[in-house]
């Protein structure tokens, strides 16, 4: 998956890595950076990549729920009601510039993303599996955009950034993608059931008491962290144990070790915490927060293989 990606994304393994590991966590991504660093491209390579059905809406103040989840529409000849399927009926969801819709519309999403689900008046249709929501939102513009909800932004598995590449990994890019994407050198290297099927045997992953008690100190040191205003949920907490499986599938592991929690630690609790004015005064960000708290929260002692104890 990472080497058929990088054919057109370059020099983002690490975000290319931790993209897959939502996607086998069964979780939602945010990628939040500036115009024309890639991040549709990058969605939409992964599509290619992985094999599932992909959709995309651009979000604008005038789109309406409906024009997500779909609607019921009289059709004269039958003189009945037909179900139109909104894009929300897909594998992989590309919501584009998220933030630019109305919050009425932004709602739209969270049944989907929560209990993957729609329901469109009065009847519930299940979504296809997997079904993964990835937004893109530019966090410098204010005009024109709505700011999403603490309560949708606390449904997205992780929140990443790609940033601006290197001189030479720029160059690389001008070489691949000049003159144009070719999406057509990527291969499909799996299937939406494969990736069903991966992310049911992740749930196996072993996770010891001692390793699932550090995670949840670290989510809990967040809500008494002096420069904190709000601190992680329980949703965060459910988050990290889900991301950690899955960062130690991807290791070659069928347990998960205190690494796995600090490496998914920062993309998956970040964007959950709603810093103090005395942390901006003290010039620090949500991700200087998180890293001083995995500093001072105890580790569990042991090597990698006693974490493998059932």
């Amino acid at each position: 998956m990472i080497s058929e990606t990088e054919k057109i994304i370059v020099g983002k393994t690490g975000q290319i890595r931790l993209m897959i590991m939502a996607i086998l966590s069964e979780g939602h991504i945010l990628l939040e950076d500036m115009p024309g660093v890639g991040k549709t491209t990058l969605i939409k390579t992964l599509s290619i990549v992985l094999g599932c059905d992909f959709k995309r809406i651009q979000f604008t103040p005038d789109l309406l729920p409906s024009d997500i989840v779909g609607m019921n529409i009289y059709n004269q000849k039958k003189s009945e009601f037909e179900l139109v399927r909104g894009p929300v009926m897909t594998n992989i969801l590309l919501a584009d510039e998220i933030n630019r819709a109305i919050p009425r519309t932004q709602s739209a999403l969270l049944e989907s993303m929560e209990e993957k689900q729609v329901t469109i008046d009065g009847t519930t249709y299940p979504l296809f599996a997997p079904f993964i929501v990835m937004a893109t939102q530019n966090p410098v513009e204010s005009e024109s955009t709505f700011r999403l909800p603490v309560a949708q932004m606390d449904r997205f598995l992780m929140r990443l950034s790609l940033g601006y590449p290197e001189k030479e990994e720029e160059i690389r890019m001008l070489q691949i993608l000049g003159n144009d994407i070719p999406f057509e050198s990527v291969k499909t290297v799996t299937s939406a059931s494969e990736i069903a099927a991966i992310q049911k045997q992740i749930q196996d992953i072993f996770i010891s008491d001692g390793v699932l008690s550090y995670a949840v100190e670290l989510v809990t040191a967040t809500r008494s962290h002096p420069l904190v205003r709000m601190g992680a949920s329980p949703r965060a907490s459910r988050a990290v144990f889900k991301a950690a499986k899955a960062c130690a599938a991807m290791e070659g592991r069928d347990f998960v070790t205190p690494d796995d929690i600090q490496r998914v630690a920062c993309p998956v609790l970040c964007h959950r915490i709603m810093l103090s004015n005395e942390a901006r005064f003290a010039g620090k960000d949500a991700e200087a927060v998180v890293n001083e708290i995995l500093s001072t929260v105890s580790v569990p002692p042991g090597r990698a293989d006693t974490f493998h104890v059932r």
